[in-house]
């Protein structure tokens, strides 16, 4: 399945290329959320600025030079496209993360070169097919058969983890760490311990950013709600402190990001 590419994580979905995200297959459901493919091809000169509110996650990309892990990220951030190019991404649950890393800490906000060279050259091969579906399609394919043989399949702790950060993503209501704790059954302690090792972030941190996504989506999508009911909804004291955290993780305020997602 491909999802539309106005989706959490895309601040200004309408000026990206080319973009797909399609879901992982079932036997891999524990270890990928989903793959997302970006393309583009864009005129001598010419320059687009993609914004992203990433998800509090790492991901393994592979792009033609080189294949890297980017960890989880505690601000908004950007990339400008030029040229031609792709990437082929995929969006790590909790419990792929200790296959390929042993601290998740200490790549926040980091990007780093991840030695994979056969994992290149099975994407590189297929991103090369003239048509551009099929070159998606193999693409994932290849990546799935190389997380089969390379990612550790879950274990009952890395389960317990992504059930954390499913409870923190399908659950609006869930704005602080003790109500989380809660429904998961778990101490704080507990919970802290696991975002730590499979997240690399504290738990209230991903909780934030998970109500920061659905607010920036809710903002762009739907012009009838106003920014306190926004607020409201996803848990926050009042007006201020969403546009507080806007302003801490996005560098402007609620306002002033829906009147730029309609420009």
């Amino acid at each position: 399945m491909t999802e539309p590419i106005s989706g959490r994580g895309v601040l200004y979905p309408a000026r990206l290329p080319t973009f797909h995200r399609i879901a992982a297959p079932a036997d891999l459901g524990g270890l990928i959320r989903w793959f997302w493919i970006p393309r583009w091809n864009l005129p001598p000169g010419r320059t687009s600025r993609q914004h992203l509110l990433s998800f509090p996650a790492s991901n393994l990309v592979v792009e033609p030079s080189g294949v890297s892990l980017a960890g989880p990220t505690t601000r908004a951030s950007y990339r400008d496209l030029s040229g031609s190019g792709w990437g082929v991404g995929a969006l790590l649950r909790p419990a792929a993360v200790p296959s390929l890393l042993a601290d998740p800490q200490g790549v926040r906000d980091a990007l780093i070169r991840y030695d994979a060279g056969d994992l290149h050259r099975s994407i590189v091969a297929a991103m090369d097919l003239a048509d551009e579906a099929a070159a998606r399609e193999r693409a994932v394919e290849a990546f799935a058969a190389w997380a089969r043989q390379r990612l550790a399949p879950p274990d009952e702790t890395g389960l317990l983890a992504n059930a954390i950060e499913d409870l923190i993503a399908n659950d609006s209501d869930i704005v602080r760490v003790e109500q989380l704790a809660l429904q998961s059954g778990l101490t704080q302690r507990g919970v802290q311990r696991l975002a730590k090792r499979y997240v690399g972030l504290p738990p209230l941190t991903i909780i934030r950013r998970y109500r920061l996504q659905e607010a920036v989506q809710r903002l762009r999508e739907d012009g009838s709600l106003t920014i306190a009911r926004v607020a409201a909804d996803l848990g926050y004291a009042d007006h201020a402190h969403l546009t507080r955290d806007f302003r801490r993780v996005l560098g402007l305020t609620p306002h002033a990001y829906r009147h730029d997602a309609r420009a």
